[in-house]
């Protein structure tokens, strides 16, 4: 049953990322609201995937790279939704459900298999430290397709291509505002993150930091968020340069989540 639920799912996610796609090309509102009705039953046939499969196997379904791209979409979907109640631009959507749809492929590739928990994995810390990565992370992933769209309307402005996706996209203001309030969101709950990580590692392994790779990349995408966030309160940067950062924050924190996991012996490999 989870395994239809969550092809079912991907489907969904699919046809939202299709849609949302042609929707840069020709602007439509029956398009956005197609998109927002194939991605809020995506978002409801992934809960329940993820649901059925913590019922069945009496474990948090985070701890293989299968469950854990699976949840990153639902979380990146769930940040999506309650942004676009917020600002209301449908067509934010081309940025988003793309990134939605390609985390949820790669969980479909990967092996399904129920992993058990190791000892240092059966902890309280689990539930908390996740829950705090994932949702922070899922921020930083919705401001990665602001400051895409800030970097096209900024070259729009520029070259005065004042038609077509220009009129479609928000103001730059809006999406200057619209990426710092999601960096300022994602940004102590990486923190959060990082901290109960150390008092985790501390209990499981003794030792609050190991300079392990994972937590190296983490620190050095943490760095950058708060890089973003100095610049802008103290040197009173904005747009652009903000924009760029943030692109560059989601990249390291992808490489951090998949590329560590493949290329570096880490304590927190998934199986």
């Amino acid at each position: 049953m989870a395994t239809l639920l969550f092809e079912l799912a991907l489907t969904f996610y699919f046809a939202s990322a299709i849609v949302s796609l042609a929707e840069l090309f020709r602007e439509s509102r029956g398009a956005s609201r197609l998109m927002f009705f194939f991605a809020w039953a995506g978002f409801a046939l992934h809960t329940a995937a993820i649901t059925y499969r913590f019922v069945s196997t009496e474990q948090l379904p985070i701890t293989s790279m299968h469950e854990a791209s699976s949840f990153f979409a639902w979380c990146v979907m769930l940040v999506f939704f309650l942004i676009s109640r917020r600002y209301k631009i449908g067509i934010m959507g081309s940025f988003t459900m793309p990134v939605i749809f390609l985390l949820m492929l790669s969980s479909s590739v990967l092996p399904r298999a129920v992993n058990p928990l190791t000892p240092a994995l059966k902890s309280y810390w689990l539930a908390i430290h996740t829950a705090l990565a994932f949702l922070g992370n899922a921020a930083f992933a919705v401001a990665f397709g602001a400051g895409i769209m800030y970097l096209i309307q900024d070259a729009n402005l520029k070259s005065k291509r004042l038609h077509g996706i220009f009129q479609r996209l928000p103001s730059i203001q809006t999406l200057d505002d619209m990426n710092y309030k999601l960096i300022s969101a994602g940004f102590p709950l990486l923190t959060l993150a990082i901290i109960t990580g150390a008092l985790w590692a501390e209990s499981a392994w003794g030792s609050y930091w190991r300079w392990d790779p994972k937590e190296v990349w983490s620190l050095i995408a943490w760095l950058i968020y708060a890089l973003v966030i100095h610049v802008r309160l103290v040197a009173g940067w904005r747009g652009k340069k903000a924009a760029m950062l943030s692109i560059l924050g989601f990249l390291v924190l992808l490489f951090t989540f998949f590329g560590v996991n493949y290329f570096h012996n880490t304590l927190h490999r998934f199986p």
